[in-house]
């Protein structure tokens, strides 16, 4: 049956009417609909409720650790220095003149006696000859005063002896004087001869010669000596360095305990290393030891003088010091990268009975080839994490893989 309904413009629209049976046959079709699902559903609601969210815990993470390894403990007092050259010496013109030849080559090595400069001779050669005509002509002079005194003394045997005393001892004075004239133009060819010396700058030892100051064809000399180059000798070569008041009291006692000497302190070995060296590759030993200890800063000067055969370390280098005083055996070393630092200090991480994590506060001493002194602090059979520390939380369990404590350093 179709009903009319009214539209939007006031038309008559037809619209369907459901019949009654058609509703009864719908609502026959949802029951069979929920009685086949309910099985479903109710399965479903079942298994969902019979789960149970359990946790399992992660394994413990993987370290490496090793026990700490046993050796002989050198103690060192450690300072900073400065290497100086051996010999440092200004090559000057002492003389005036142009500056005629260089004759070596700028920062190359040199050897004693080698010419360096000349300056020009011909003015001083000259004054050299003049010289010794000077000294030849006194000479002739003494030979010719020599034989007139000679002459007086004859003739005083036979003639008046009072007028003839006056004669002779004019005669005796103008030898002397004559003489005189001798040694003194002895010593202008002397001078002259040094003067002509130094137009030629020869090397005084064994060295390397910086660049030049003068150019060729400059005047030099004239207002006083002029600085043409500076020689450095560096084989060997110096280490200056300080160490505290302490440090020398602690070594005269050393000294005195072992029944040594003083003298033998020039003996010590010491050991430097450059910024770019890893730890202190090149030795030497005590040169020089200062009488007095500096007031203001309580410190020692000293002085180490090392061979240098090799020329790498040249004057003015900041070195790293080191001195050893004392040895003992049986000190505890581990891995350097084992060991982390904290507001109290340096501290490691060791493992318990119950392989869990400790943070253990120590007390370290010098390094040495990647290990580290562990004065205090430590145990001979603790475990020590070398590897995989990040992972190694203090309070918690861990897998250790236990290694030797060389073996441990050498694979990190």
């Amino acid at each position: 049956m179709v009903e009319p309904r009214p539209t939007s413009s006031g038309t008559l629209q037809k619209s369907a009417v459901v019949p009654p049976c058609a509703w009864s046959d719908l609502a026959r079709s949802r029951r069979k609909l929920c009685r086949k699902l309910a099985p479903l559903s109710l399965a479903a609601l079942l298994a969902a409720c019979g789960q149970q969210n359990t946790f399992v815990a992660p394994p413990p993470p993987k370290v490496m650790v090793a026990k700490p390894v046993k050796g002989p403990k050198v103690q060192y007092v450690e300072a900073t220095g400065n290497t100086a050259a051996l010999a440092n010496v200004d090559l000057e013109a002492r003389v005036q003149g142009f500056l005629e030849k260089i004759s070596y080559e700028d920062g190359h090595p040199v050897k004693q006696g080698d010419l360096l400069f000349e300056i020009q001779r011909d003015t001083y050669e000259a004054q050299l000859a003049q010289a010794q005509a000077n000294f030849e002509s006194a000479q002739a002079a003494v030979v010719n005063a020599d034989i007139q005194y000679q002459r007086q003394l004859t003739l005083g045997r036979q003639g008046n002896l009072a007028n003839t005393q006056k004669q002779i001892d004019d005669a005796k004075t103008t030898l002397d004087q004559a003489k005189a004239s001798v040694d003194s133009a002895k010593a202008s060819v002397e001078l002259a001869t040094i003067n002509l010396g130094y137009t030629r700058v020869t090397a005084p030892f064994n060295g390397i010669v910086t660049r030049h100051l003068i150019d060729i064809g400059a005047l030099v000399g004239y207002s006083g000596p002029t600085k043409l180059a500076t020689i450095l000798q560096i084989k060997p070569i110096y280490v200056y360095f300080t160490v505290s008041e302490e440090v020398v009291l602690r070594v005269k006692q050393q000294i005195a305990e072992s029944g040594q000497k003083v003298q033998d302190l020039y003996q010590l070995p010491v050991e430097i290393g450059l910024m770019t060296d890893a730890g202190y590759p090149r030795s030497g030993h005590l040169n020089y030891v200062a009488p007095q200890v500096n007031a203001s800063t309580g410190t020692l000067d000293a002085r180490a003088i090392f061979e240098n055969s090799d020329g790498a370390l040249l004057p003015g280098y900041f070195v790293r010091v080191r001195v050893p005083l004392s040895s003992t055996d049986g000190a505890l070393w581990v891995d350097e990268t084992a060991v982390g630092q904290n507001q109290l200090g340096e501290y490691l991480l060791v493992l318990d009975k119950d392989d869990v994590v400790e943070q253990r506060q120590v007390k370290i001493g010098q390094a040495e080839n990647g290990l580290r002194v562990i004065d205090s602090g430590l145990a001979a059979d603790d475990w020590v994490v070398t590897g995989g520390i990040q992972r190694a939380v203090p309070g918690q369990k861990v897998n250790p893989e236990r290694r030797t404590m060389v073996t441990a350093a050498a694979g990190q």
